[in-house]
């Protein structure tokens, strides 16, 4: 789209696309019906039962207003300090507030006033509701190609979600690049996003609707890849992917055949070394992951159980939040039998989604990769 920009704020410019965006989100959508494709409400797996009590909990206004192409809960969150990238009414935020606990703290940013105050609006009545004496949520206005800018704090952050934002921001490098710059060391990136299959064309890419319904700015699945490598963050590991039903024609016919997928990945801020490959031990008990761990879409950790690991996730392991929920082993250091893993594949997120769905899921509940569908890595 076109790079227009207005300034907002000291540092950072307002380009076309977010003037665009704000307008699409702030005045044109005023709830979920109101979108004209399915992109923005394709899941991406089932709902756990813990998430869904904590989703009942938030008010029926503020899950009106919620746009988001999948879900963006990853276990392990007691005490943890999480940012929420596009938190538009503040869905998610409230769902997350119950799983971070009072000693935890979640934080969402979003460039649409009129979205923080559907959020701020319902503050206390959530408070409340959790029975919490004091907030563990707040709100920041600003963009997320600027978060240093809005106030938020380098290396502060343990997990950073995002849910069908990313697509919308005209520079993808820079987002990843600040969201890099405010997670500590050893911090997760764990976000959803539509992703297409090929590099669209300017005639989309300038479409205003194709972008506000996180078509026109979806990032060719390759990309991303890429552009994770050249902000320093870990390889992308893939959890799920669903393939996304635009459902409708004039846009479909404007699309022509490039196809679409809803997928979850998480990166994370590791250094880049070169550590050998790992034997390790899930310990269970981790809150709705207590005799497994479904870690991305190659790796389910069964407990107790020992499996050799790729030398990258096994520093993922020991350097982020998972680290007291595992054991581990060099190579050969136990007699134990071993469920041995392959160095880690790069996945096609397209044909995954298929896989999952000849396996009748419809997204993915469990691994796919490491037996009968290794087509599906290249």
């Amino acid at each position: 789209m076109a790079q227009d920009t207005s300034c907002c704020g000291d540092g950072f410019f307002d380009s076309r696309v977010h003037v665009n965006v704000k307008d699409y989100y702030g005045k044109s959508l005023k709830k979920t019906s109101d979108l004209k494709t399915n992109a923005c409400m394709t899941p991406a797996q089932p709902t756990p039962a813990f998430i869904r009590d904590a989703l009942m909990k938030v008010h029926p206004d503020v899950s009106a207003r919620y746009y988001g192409c999948g879900l963006v809960v990853p276990v392990c969150l007691e005490g943890c300090r999480i940012l929420d990238l596009g938190s538009g009414s503040g869905r998610d935020c409230y769902m997350l507030s119950q799983l971070v606990g009072e000693h935890g703290h979640v934080t969402g940013t979003d460039m649409t006033e009129s979205q923080l105050d559907v959020a701020r609006n319902y503050m206390d009545y959530h408070m409340k509701e959790f029975g919490y004496k004091k907030p563990n949520v707040s709100f920041v206005q600003g963009y997320i190609e600027a978060l240093t800018e809005a106030g938020l704090e380098k290396n502060s952050f343990d997990i950073i979600i995002s849910n069908c934002v990313v697509n919308l921001s005209p520079d993808k490098k820079l987002v990843l690049a600040e969201a890099y710059s405010v997670l500590k060391e050893g911090g997760e990136l764990y976000f959803s996003d539509i992703y297409c299959s090929g590099q669209l064309p300017e005639e989309i890419r300038n479409h205003k609707v194709m972008w506000g319904e996180c078509l026109g700015g979806a990032l060719w699945w390759k990309d991303l890849l890429q552009l994770a490598d050249d902000v320093g963050f870990s390889t992308p590991r893939l959890l799920t992917a669903s393939v996304v039903t635009v459902g409708n024609k004039e846009l479909q016919d404007i699309l022509g055949d490039f196809r679409f997928v809803s997928a979850t990945y998480r990166l994370f801020k590791v250094p880049k070394v070169s550590p050998e490959a790992c034997r390790i031990i899930y310990n269970g008990g981790i809150p709705g992951a207590e005799d497994s761990l479904q870690f991305d879409c190659r790796n389910i950790f069964k407990s107790n159980e020992v499996v050799e690991v790729d030398g990258e996730l096994a520093d993922i392991l020991k350097r982020s939040r998972f680290a007291p929920d595992f054991s581990f082993q060099p190579p050969g250091g136990s007699t134990e039998s071993c469920c041995v893993k392959p160095k880690a594949d790069i996945v096609d997120p397209f044909k995954l989604a298929v896989e999952l769905g000849s396996q009748g899921l419809g997204a993915a509940t469990g691994g796919c990769c490491s037996t009968k569908s290794a087509d599906c890595c290249r």
